[in-house]
């Protein structure tokens, strides 16, 4: 064999060296077997196997990591709550002091209690490992997380994380999908691909509702990795045997709502104004189709212009992204145009991996936010300092989108406690 080849020019001392590593790769016998293309390729699926074997680790000691920095987070600030209550209770006098070490023990206790990120650890071990295995390869073909992210907020805002919205409309049953908050939401052929190797590896172990939760969190992972580590997302979630299609077109909140029509329905479900501030970051990713926010850009609220509190430079790109034009004069093209049906504007339009969150907030303060819902939250007094705490403190938003995101995954848990686990995430059993 020529060792220039396999070896290098530099004769015995390079053929040792490299020997050497060749021995450790291909076996005793050196470089002889290295000529043979089946035992190198073998020996690079292993390393491959390895790797993924690693990664797996990782992931589970990131998980498990991120349970200990949540619960830390809501130790501190339950404390940081109980400390300020309690100096405003000296001042306002005996009449206004609770017990607050009652309620803390109580809250805390309700968060280790319902925080389960290894439910599935004895039914179906290899649960989240399938789920985040299939949607990693789903991601290569087409960047799915947005959308998974999404499906979980319509799913879980309207009575909790119950999988209602993946529901067909068959017999008494109207489907969700059919109202209209949710007839742009995609990803149910995800879930499905997810289930069907979920059903031939656990049948009957592993509900709807939890592969949406999952898959979002792995989702969000393919975004940001330091967003995922704040994500605490609980399972234990079983499937309702009806839909809420009334609820949903009432309660999930509409990209053109003004501020406290948007501070109103995010409080119907608990929120407070910061929450709802973090929870909205979520548009950070993903696109939004044209007909979202075309109203803003011509003939806004009949004044034959567009809305004030784009940045006018904006509103000649959405223009031009939403037209063959970015100088079309008013009135609005129709709604029901190929150009607004078709296109759409990425809502990380700066570039993918510019900072999930700070970007976003970031763009609200230089009049760029593309739906009027978060342009709003610039003008109110609740709201304002929080869209620029998080536009300037990144790990910020972090926390509080993870903490807002947590609390969203226990709306409404028990109403399903009647529920079952589907064999088809479409149909009741």
């Amino acid at each position: 064999m020529d060792l220039n080849v396999c070896c290098g020019t530099g004769g015995p001392e390079d053929y040792r060296r490299y020997n050497l590593d060749l021995t450790r790769m291909c076996g005793t016998n050196g470089v002889s077997r290295c000529t043979d293309p089946k035992k190198h390729l073998k020996h690079t699926h292993t390393l491959t196997r390895k790797t993924h074997t690693l990664i797996d680790k990782v992931m589970d000691l990131a998980k498990k990591l991120s349970i200990f920095v949540f619960l830390l987070c809501v130790l501190i600030s339950l404390r940081n709550q109980k400390a300020a209550t309690d100096s405003r209770s000296v001042a306002e006098g005996p009449s206004t002091r609770r017990n607050l070490g009652e309620d803390d023990s109580h809250s805390i206790a309700v968060v280790q209690a319902r925080l389960k990120y290894d439910y599935y650890s004895d039914s179906c071990p290899s649960a989240e490992r399938i789920i985040r295995s299939t949607v990693r390869e789903l991601h290569e073909m087409k960047n799915v997380g947005p959308a998974l992210l999404r499906l979980a907020f319509h799913d879980c805002f309207v009575m909790g994380c119950d999988a209602s919205i993946l529901l067909d409309s068959a017999g008494d049953v109207k489907s969700e999908k059919d109202t209209p908050p949710n007839r742009s939401i995609k990803a149910f052929e995800h879930i499905d691909a997810i289930k069907s190797i979920l059903e031939d590896e656990c049948p009957g172990v592993v509900s709807c509702a939890d592969i949406v939760v999952l898959s979002a969190r792995e989702g969000v992972l393919l975004v940001s990795l330091s967003l995922a580590l704040a994500l605490s997302l609980s399972l234990l979630s079983l499937c309702v045997k009806r839909a809420y299609p009334e609820d949903a077109a009432a309660s999930l909140p509409s990209p053109h709502l003004n501020l406290g029509e948007a501070l109103r329905s995010f409080a119907a479900k608990g929120f407070d104004a910061r929450e709802t501030v973090a929870l909205l970051g979520a548009h950070s990713t993903g696109k939004v189709h044209c007909s979202f926010f075309y109203n803003r850009l011509y003939n806004f609220s009949g004044t034959n212009g567009p809305d004030p509190s784009i940045n006018a430079e904006f509103v000649m790109v959405l223009r031009s992204q939403c037209s063959n034009s970015s100088s079309q004069p008013s009135p609005a093209p129709s709604p029901s145009s190929a150009a607004l049906e078709d296109r759409a504007v990425k809502m990380d339009y700066e570039g993918a991996g510019n900072g999930f969150g700070e970007v976003y907030y970031r763009s609200l303060l230089e009049g760029k936010g593309l739906l009027f819902v978060d342009q709003q939250l610039t003008a109110g007094d609740d709201t304002r300092p929080w869209v620029e705490a998080y536009a300037a403190d990144a790990p910020r938003f972090r926390r509080d989108f993870g903490l807002a995101m947590f609390k969203l995954s226990h709306l409404h848990v028990d109403s399903a406690a009647e529920g079952e686990v589907r064999l088809n995430c479409r149909k009741v059993n």
